[in-house]
């Protein structure tokens, strides 16, 4: 079947003869006068319709707007801000975790520099073994300057828990509470972890409050400023509540 006029493919003549004298020319022609035959023009089937008109064009589509010549670059969207409540509680978190372990790891730092009383303990008691024991005494300072009662020792070696046992231990003031009876690499042990945890805490606020990727060298760099003096401040803090 032909698509056009939908009759045998055979029936149909290949060509078909179209007029093309204008509308003024066939308005001035008398009636009943034929055209020459020159004036008509045999286009081929599949250009017209069964009556001899030309078949029109579909108009041209029209252009996707989406469509994006290469090396032109569309206008770029300002990104949405990001969520800050993530960057608001890892502050809190980690600040408290710093907190704690400069709070820890001041009294061994002072000891650990030389700054401390020289004394003897006298256990009073001692409670549980190895990292979960628990020993309480009497501290006299060497020198007779001051006498701490009820304070927590640290650092009793082997066969020293037994009540009445005399140690040497150190203190960095009488109000300090705890007296450290190990000595040599224990005494760094106790203090230098901490702090190590307290960097890291450090970094962790740096990284998880975005403050190293702020637009702008100059904003950037005071924010960064700003989340290591936060726990800077923390450690300095304790380390005078130590001495």
């Amino acid at each position: 079947m032909e698509p056009t006029t939908g009759a045998p493919v055979d029936a149909v003549p290949s060509r078909v003869p179209v007029r093309q004298q204008s509308r003024r020319h066939s308005d001035q022609r008398p009636a009943g006068d034929t055209p020459d035959d020159d004036s008509v023009f045999w286009a081929p089937i599949e250009q017209v319709h069964w009556d001899g008109t030309p078949v029109r064009e579909d108009p041209p589509p029209e252009r996707d707007r989406s469509f994006r010549w290469p090396g032109r670059r569309s206008p770029s969207r300002p990104a949405p801000p990001p969520d800050p409540l993530p960057g608001l509680a890892a502050l809190v978190v980690l600040s408290l975790v710093a907190a704690f372990f400069a709070w820890v790891s001041a009294g061994p730092f002072w000891l650990a520099v030389g700054h401390a009383r020289v004394g003897t303990v006298v256990i009073d008691d001692c409670t549980g073994g190895g990292l979960t024991q628990r020993c309480r005494g009497i501290f006299t300072a060497e020198d007779g300057r001051f006498i701490a009662h009820g304070v927590k020792v640290s650092g009793v070696p082997a066969g020293g828990d037994v009540a009445g046992a005399r140690l040497t231990a150190r203190m960095t003031g009488p109000d300090s509470g705890t007296a450290y009876a190990d000595a040599g690499l224990g005494r760094h042990l106790r203090w230098l972890p901490g702090l190590l945890a307290v960097l890291a805490c450090t970094a962790g606020i740096v990284r998880w409050t975005g403050s190293a990727r702020l637009p702008g060298r100059r904003h950037r760099r005071w924010a960064v400023a700003a989340a290591i003096a936060g726990p800077a401040l923390i450690t300095v803090g304790f380390l005078v509540a130590a001495w």
